[in-house]
């Protein structure tokens, strides 16, 4: 993804977090899991911006969003060896972008109270630059 469309993705879900009323870090990575923007709002965590580059990175590398592997992933699931892979992180709160039916790369949040909550932060900054991934 251009740049510019990276920092317009993590401030609009940073914005979406705001108005839920949590303060966030977030983290957009290319394709290949290398972090591209990062953002952390004032009264965030000092574990938010990597918990959120960590989410974004798993995100990409597993091609799944991180919500649906904290869940395939979990004690006595068939996944649950994906949990010990260096540097992934199975919390909700990373999603991919895709254009065209191609991953891109991938949104991570930290910060919101759960996962549900990074999430849909993560999917409504998506939503806001989806015109701009089209191509």
């Amino acid at each position: 993804m251009k740049l510019e469309i990276t920092v317009k993705l993590a401030e609009a879900t940073l914005e979406s977090c705001r108005a839920k009323g949590a303060q966030i870090a977030v983290a957009v990575v290319d394709r290949f899991g290398n972090l591209q923007t990062m953002l952390r709002d004032r009264f965030a965590g000092p574990h938010t911006p990597e918990t959120a580059r960590r989410k974004a990175w798993t995100a990409a590398s597993f091609r799944s969003d991180t919500l649906t592997l904290s869940q395939t992933t979990a004690p006595g699931a068939e996944a649950y060896g994906a949990n010990f892979v260096t540097g992934a992180l199975m919390l909700g709160g990373g999603v991919p972008v895709e254009a065209n039916g191609s991953i891109v790369g991938a949104v991570g949040v930290s910060g919101a109270p759960g996962g549900e909550m990074d999430d849909a932060c993560a999917r409504d900054g998506i939503d806001a630059v989806a015109a701009d991934l089209a191509f």
